[in-house]
């Protein structure tokens, strides 16, 4: 199932005891006891039933769909980051949360608090060089390391050419060489892969160090317990070398360097030492060097074996005092006797490689250590994180609502009332209209099924998108940009687009039978129609329509608005006493644009008024187009 993945997918089967079980409470839309699972937060639950559902039935036409979309971007283009806008377009309608949003939207429309920088944690990508060496299967952990099955008859001395290695079940070693860790047969991955864990928390150690930051901000108070991990900085400031590790890791660094310092220093020891050393050679003894020159070097040697001592000795201690907080000392055939003074590059070698083992050693037991204490952390920031990114969503929907003066509307029974409510994506300052029907509509507007007329390019299109938004906005449990507006409960919004032309007969005989089903169903719902007549020519097109108005009159809780330019012809063809509103055009102002007023007036057939229209294109054309408009014009 989409948003299910194998953690979500073991702690839904191990809450509800079994994986159909669990099926069941998401087919049911049983809420309330899948937040109960641990991790799972309100808007998982509620995206994990659509999902389960296959769709969701409220949007109910490519139209509501469309339209639905187009108002989430609106509302997403107020998001400080992708993840928020990401969330945001994620939204559907949930009855199950209406109220929960509402009082989440409440809180957010009084703050202006904007939380900069979110994104999604990091995922782990690194291949740690650590080699796992296990009987039994660990295929989580395979895309981060090396996992081999031992043969028959290996033992743990046949892997001890890694440096680093965990050894999972029996027949392990005693004492583990250094990088190594032996653990049960039981252990946990985070036992088994330590380097994983902590490498979580470095990755994400600036996020997560926000989280810490915003609770200390007066704006939070109300949300800190759903984004506070207690100790979180503590911990994250484990994730630092020790002052232990720092020094020894400063030592290694150095090593060389100091080695080569203190070279040279000796032989500038020895040599301002021997600067005013004179060797005194007599007669007998210049015969007795010509005869064997090894005499000669045992005075040069008498000479100057007490600086070159004094000279090593010297470096000894300076070099052990470097060493002290390693606890390794200067091996004492570190330095050579003889002039020139040099030190053993062999021991320097060695002396580099086994600070290198007690530096991973210690790395080791930290890393063990460490990643016991902050793998069940991590689950807690992980979900605290979330926490804080569906903060920001509300936060960006109160925004939103505040700079376009939206309302948190009053859900009722059925119907709808919207007081000076605003269609937001026009592309120009749009005009407030008024607007009802059914229950919750003034008293002369309680009619269920209304038939919309008027002036082309009057605002009727636009009208039925603006009832249509704030109907999908009202069950998601958002604002609506309104002075006020009541929103009837209905199951699902059918938004019928104009056609585009007279159907196939094929084509006709399957939109009639959707029509059909949907107006003829008894559930709750709006439909909304724009100009239904376009499917067939309009004598026949208009005794459809009256057929699916009287069908749709036949249920209380189905509101009908129907866009036509067939109003007298689909009265005729009914017996209901149909209310019709019309939008009327009075003329053209100086820049030839409609004069409309776009709220409809109530029982009122209007006009299309073409011949406006036409009268703009008169004044508009030149020539022999122009003569043509005229002429048509006289007509009207």
């Amino acid at each position: 199932m989409p948003g299910i993945g194998q953690k979500i997918s073991q702690k839904l089967t191990h809450h509800f005891g079994s994986e159909h079980l669990a099926l069941m409470a998401l087919k049911k839309g049983d809420f309330k006891q899948l937040t109960d699972v641990e991790g799972i937060s309100e808007q998982k639950a509620a995206d994990l039933i659509d999902a389960a559902k296959d769709a969701n039935t409220f949007l109910a036409t490519k139209e509501a769909v469309r339209l639905h979309k187009s108002i989430m971007q609106h509302i997403a283009s107020c998001a400080n980051n992708n993840v928020t806008k990401e969330n945001i377009m994620k939204l559907q309608p949930a009855k199950e949360l209406v109220k929960t949003r509402q009082n989440l939207i409440k809180k957010a429309m009084e703050t202006n608090l904007e939380i900069d920088g979110l994104k999604r944690l990091n995922k782990v990508k690194t291949r740690f060089k650590r080699v796992v060496v296990s009987s039994r299967e660990i295929r989580n952990l395979e895309p981060y390391c090396r996992i081999i099955k031992p043969e028959d008859g290996e033992t743990w001395q046949d892997y001890t050419v890694f440096k680093e290695v965990t050894w999972v079940g029996e027949r392990g070693p005693l004492e583990p060489p250094a990088g190594w860790i032996v653990v049960p047969e039981t252990a946990s991955e985070t036992e088994i892969l330590p380097e994983f864990t902590l490498e979580w928390f470095q990755i994400n150690e600036k996020l997560l160090r926000k989280l810490d930051e915003l609770t200390k901000q007066d704006e939070m108070k109300s949300e800190i317990k759903k984004i506070q991990v207690e100790g979180i900085i503590s911990y994250l400031d484990q994730l630092r070398d020790d002052e232990k590790i720092t020094q020894l890791k400063d030592i290694k660094d150095q090593l060389w360097t100091m080695a080569k310092k203190l070279e040279t220093d000796m032989q500038k020891e020895v040599d301002e030492a021997m600067s005013d050393v004179n060797l005194k050679l007599d007669g007998s003894d210049m015969l007795r060097a010509l005869q064997d020159t090894s005499t000669l070097q045992r005075k040069l040697k008498q000479q100057t074996s007490t600086a070159i001592s004094k000279a090593v000795e010297n470096a000894k201690t300076v070099f052990n005092s470097f060493l002290s907080p390693s606890g390794m000392h200067c091996p004492e055939q570190a330095f050579s006797s003889t002039w020139p003074t040099k030190i053993s590059r062999q021991i320097m070698d060695q002396m580099d490689q086994d600070l290198e083992q007690i530096i991973n050693s210690l790395l080791a037991q930290k890393r063990t250590k460490l990643s016991k204490q902050l793998a069940p952390i991590k689950q807690k920031c992980e979900i605290a994180w979330e926490n804080l990114i569906q903060l920001d969503m509300w936060l960006t929907v109160g925004k939103w609502a505040r700079e376009n003066n939206a309302i948190i509307p009053q859900i009722t029974s059925s119907g709808f009332h919207i007081q000076n409510g605003r269609h937001l994506l026009i592309g120009e300052k749009p005009d407030p209209i008024s607007y009802g029907m059914g229950e919750s509509a003034l008293k002369e507007d309680r009619q269920e099924v209304t038939l919309l007329t008027g002036a082309n390019s009057g605002g009727k299109t636009t009208l039925l998108e603006m009832i249509a938004h704030h109907f999908i906005l009202a069950h998601m449990g958002l604002p609506v940009p309104a002075e006020n507006a009541k929103i009837g409960h209905i199951e699902s919004l059918h938004v019928l687009a104009k056609a585009g032309g007279t159907q196939s007969a094929g084509a006709l005989e399957q939109t009639l039978m959707q029509l059909a089903e949907v107006v003829s169903s008894p559930t709750a719902k709006l439909i909304l129609a724009d100009e239904l007549e376009a499917i067939t020519e309009p004598g026949a097109g208009a005794k459809i329509i009256a057929g699916m108005l009287e069908a749709a009159n036949k249920h209380e809780q189905t509101c009908m608005l129907l866009v036509t330019h067939l109003a007298k012809d689909i009265m005729d063809a009914t017996n209901l006493d149909l209310r019709v509103d019309g939008i009327e055009a009075k003329g053209l102002n100086k820049d030839l644009e409609l004069i409309v007023d776009r709220n409809p007036k109530r029982n009122y057939l209007a006009r299309s008024t073409p011949e406006l229209i036409v009268k703009r294109l008169v004044q508009r054309a030149s020539g022999s187009s122009q003569q043509v408009f005229s002429s048509i014009l006289e007509r009207f």
